[in-house]
């Protein structure tokens, strides 16, 4: 293969991978490389950046963003089966993937495995949760195969909730999540990709084994991080106003906030036997995640 920074599609050919992954130098599209890897399956990793890609024996690299169409063309060539990981949170994030659909579709896409979120819709609390909702209709309405994956918020991102100061604040009241590991999500991904046609046309919701409040994971972060941590709940007004400082643009103070008012309302807090089910291994909890 010639150097994938200058030139990462010129030898990509039908005879080669039907199985990409996009976002491979993220949390989870890693992941998801790093266990197709172990088996062996030759692979197409697509990623924004060719120096930031994982090495891994039988994988190719191709280099394309959402938005630009002619490169998703080239590096789509011969693929089947995609994940499609869900783009970086922008204002026009849902234009993007539903372009990148779209463009995955004519390239001869036949089955897109896509990381959506649990209680996606139209009117979602969860403001980012309706690009996933917008994503989904568009996979859909393309009349091909897929398999959408409902993550609801990672473990692995609880602790980065905590402040300075060691304290969660946000408006969550006493709303709980039953947030899932990205190591299950990414172990879902990939049997769905080694055997897509046992899931093809289903939608399936990926937490962790039980659902929990904010304070109790102030809790589990103390015992386990020998800190006091605590949850302070915050109005609406509070916590928009908390946020200011870092002078983000209005989707953006949205999306923070309706984080928070998201497991208020109760829309994350339902437990899924998916991720079970398709490992045959019980979903990691915050203690195991944090170890």
């Amino acid at each position: 293969m010639t150097d994938s920074t200058s030139d990462p599609v010129s030898k990509l050919t039908p005879q080669g991978p039907t199985i990409a992954v996009t976002g491979a130098t993220g949390h989870v599209g890693g992941q998801v490389a790093e266990i197709l890897a172990k088996t062996g399956v030759p692979f197409r990793m697509i990623v924004r950046d060719a120096t930031r890609a994982p090495q891994f024996d039988g994988a190719e690299v191709a280099v394309a963003s959402y938005a630009d169409t002619d490169a998703s063309t080239k590096a789509l060539a011969g693929i089947t089966t995609l994940f499609m990981v869900s783009a970086a949170e922008a204002q026009d994030r849902r234009e993007q993937q539903r372009a990148f659909v779209d463009v995955a579709v004519a390239a001869g896409v036949e089955h897109i495995v896509y990381t959506s979120f649990v209680g996606a819709a139209e009117d979602a609390v969860f403001t980012l949760a309706r690009d996933h909702w917008a994503t989904e209709q568009r996979i859909k309405g393309t009349g091909g195969r897929f398999t959408i994956l409902r993550d609801n918020f990672y473990l692995d991102f609880v602790p980065d909730l905590v402040g300075e100061d060691g304290v969660i604040r946000g408006p969550a009241g006493d709303g709980r999540m039953a947030a899932v590991s990205r190591a299950d999500v990414a172990a879902v991904a990939a049997l769905v990709l080694l055997d897509p046609e046992s899931h093809q046309q289903q939608t399936y919701n990926l937490t962790g084994p039980v659902a929990f409040s904010l304070s109790d994971a102030a809790s589990i972060l103390s015992k386990h991080t020998g800190r006091r941590v605590r949850y302070h709940q915050e109005t609406l007004e509070e916590a928009y106003e908390s946020r200011q400082k870092w002078q983000p643009e209005q989707w953006q103070a949205d999306a923070w906030v309706s984080t928070y008012s998201s497991i208020a309302s109760g829309e994350l807090a339902a437990v899924s036997p998916d991720v079970e089910r398709i490992t045959g291994q019980k979903p990691k909890s915050l203690e195991d995640v944090l170890g």
